[in-house]
């Protein structure tokens, strides 16, 4: 049994990722490598693996006469092997595409854990509703970061922009009627209830010219943890904005010493779900020790930056 279970899974890997791979070739030639790529940066290829079972599907495709293969020889780089679907793969995703969809999938493993959380505190549920809130706040503005970046997603007609687009929705709004959903089950339980909040942010949301960002003045706790950064990306969920704009005496001690590693944490959180980031940060805590070189490198990127102003500042950040 356990045997026949597991042929079946992978059989079930294959069919997952054999469609999505001829559907991606329809669209263009690509390597293996590029393939794995797109599979990690798209909202609508959930499929998650290694490099092996990618070319191993393309491998049997290959056999199956659905794709073939080209090696091309680059200069002072590696040979790399380019897949092209045939007019079989071509038929072959046609039929599929016919065929009638399965019925969408409602399986949350946070639903078996509420499920049994009555043996919880009111102080205790409400935060693991919290951390589930924070963390479909983070997807979410993740997958909104991803569609306006649009990135790996064909435009050939204005059909197939519509689609995607639509499909993009389609993910949204699951994560937005989660968020929907909570906030119901924590007015249900919690009306009569004073819950402490997990973080006091002295913030304000601006807007200019339809670009919004939130500007975070001072925390209860200055920023020190990547909890921290997590819940200030929930935060930009809540207002739909990837832009942050962070003065100093938000910023912990810590912060400002490179030893502690705490900069780097917090940073790469940010980086991690697209959150751009501006800081003013006054010359005399940028002074310390390799903080400021630190900060030097920082500026050179996209993603953190630090300025003396707010009016420097705020441009950087409001800027494409």
């Amino acid at each position: 049994m356990l045997l026949l279970t597991y042929v079946n899974k992978l059989g079930v890997i294959y069919v997952s990722i054999k469609y999505a791979i001829l559907g991606l070739l329809s669209w263009k030639p690509s390597t293996g490598y590029e393939l794995k790529k797109i599979f990690q940066d798209s909202s609508i290829m959930y499929w998650s693996g290694n490099n092996n079972q990618i070319y191993k599907a393309l491998i049997h495709l290959q056999d199956e006469g659905f794709v073939t293969s080209e090696t091309q020889h680059q200069e002072s780089l590696p040979s790399k092997k380019i897949y092209t679907i045939t007019d079989e793969g071509i038929s072959e995703l046609k039929e599929w595409l016919i065929s009638s969809p399965e019925a969408p999938e409602f399986k949350k493993p946070f639903l078996v854990q509420l499920a049994w959380s009555d043996l919880l505190s009111n102080q205790e549920l409400n935060e693991l509703l919290t951390k589930y809130e924070n963390e479909t706040k983070m997807q979410l503005i993740l997958h909104q970061e991803k569609k306006r970046r649009g990135i790996n997603i064909p435009n050939r007609t204005a059909r197939e922009i519509l689609l995607w687009d639509m499909i993009s929705e389609n993910i949204l709004s699951s994560y937005r009627n989660e968020l929907e959903w909570v906030g119901k089950i924590r007015q249900e339980l919690f009306e009569n209830e004073i819950i402490e909040e997990r973080m006091n942010m002295n913030h304000q949301i601006n807007e200019i010219e339809n670009q919004k960002y939130i500007e975070l003045f001072s925390c209860a706790d200055p920023l020190n943890t990547e909890q921290d950064a997590l819940d200030l990306v929930a935060l930009c969920g809540d207002y739909e904005t990837n832009l942050l704009m962070v003065h100093a005496s938000a910023l912990s001690d810590d912060f400002f010493k490179l030893k502690t590693g705490i900069a780097g944490k917090i940073l790469q959180k940010f980086i991690n779900y697209h959150v751009k980031v501006s800081a003013i940060i006054p010359d005399d805590k940028v002074e310390k020790g390799k903080f400021k070189d630190m900060i030097l490198e920082a500026n050179r990127g996209n993603h953190f930056r630090v300025f003396q102003s707010k009016a420097e500042a705020e441009k950087w950040l409001l800027n494409e």
